[in-house]
């Protein structure tokens, strides 16, 4: 039998390599640091707690705005994307106050880099990040029954991945629905493309076992229990057509069940549509607030 063709790498290229594909970014990217500097500053929030003792292992806590005698607030942990190589969560501060305002104790963890690490690496450190929210989160003010996952890029990813862990697997104290459910904004489901993609498979180095390991679309769908297990997949309707194709993929992969959300949001590309997240009326901060119950 005739082996498939792989992709042109230049092709790959011209798909997944976003900044190249949107010169402004780094409009965005400043915006972010500058807005993200100003959500530090007025929300004071605790900085670079360690949930860790590896590298990057830290993270920011937001704590929701609620009265003492208020119930728990609904948590929402924001991983940044990057292509799993670069930004920090420090970036992405600018995320915390509108939905801090709408009442969730926002979490943005941050990670190790590939080279250093593997992007297998990196989903286990999210893994710990993740049961330390549970562990902890309510010292804060948040539910640690009402745990949402947001990601983007990379990110988006990640967010996957986690509603698809085997908690109790990890520590016997860690329940099967740790995390509720989940927000994809632009993820990767299927890893094997970057593996030949030029820019980014040097840092990335992935092999054919990470791929297997490490792609949620090549995964077990998450079990549909009560209050646990779906997944909102959303990119923007301007970006490349391997991105829309990758947003349709988890949902092929996964059942619309489990992704019952698979949407291109018209008029943002890969940056933008992440800004649309802090909009109130925008549709992708309603997907948000859905998934939260705020």
């Amino acid at each position: 039998m005739k082996k498939a063709a792989r992709p042109d790498p230049a092709w790959l290229d011209s798909q997944y390599n976003n900044r190249a594909l949107v010169p402004e970014h780094g409009v965005h990217f400043e915006r972010w640091k500058t807005d993200s500097q100003r959500a530090r500053t007025q929300l004071g929030g605790l900085l670079d707690v360690a949930y860790g003792h590896g590298e990057g292992e830290k993270l920011d806590v937001f704590p929701a705005q609620r009265k003492p005698d208020a119930p728990l607030a609904p948590v929402l942990v924001f991983i940044h994307g990057g292509y799993w190589r670069s930004l920090d969560k420090a970036d992405h501060s600018f995320l915390a106050p509108a939905f801090v305002k709408q009442g969730a104790c926002v979490v943005v963890p941050n990670y190790a880099l590939c080279p250093a690490v593997t992007i297998p690496d990196i989903t286990l450190q999210m893994v710990q990040a993740l049961a330390w929210v549970y562990r902890h989160i309510a010292v804060h003010g948040g539910d640690r029954r009402r745990i949402t996952v947001v990601g983007h890029s990379a990110g988006g990813h990640l967010a996957a991945m986690l509603l698809a862990c085997q908690w109790p697997a990890v520590a016997a104290d860690l329940p099967p629905d740790l995390v509720k459910n989940a927000l994809s904004v632009s993820g990767v489901f299927d890893l094997e493309p970057l593996r030949h993609t030029p820019f980014v498979a040097d840092s990335l180095r992935l092999t054919p076992a990470q791929v297997k390991k490490a792609s949620p679309a090549l995964l077990p769908a998450p079990p549909l229990r009560e209050g646990r297990g779906a997944l909102f997949s959303v990119a923007g309707g301007n970006e490349s057509s391997e991105f829309l194709r990758q947003n349709q993929l988890i949902q092929q992969a996964w059942g619309s069940q489990v992704v019952p959300v698979a949407e291109a949001l018209p008029g943002l590309n890969h940056f933008s549509v992440l800004e649309a997240l802090v909009q109130p009326r925008h549709r992708l901060n309603q997907l948000a607030k859905q998934l939260l119950k705020v």
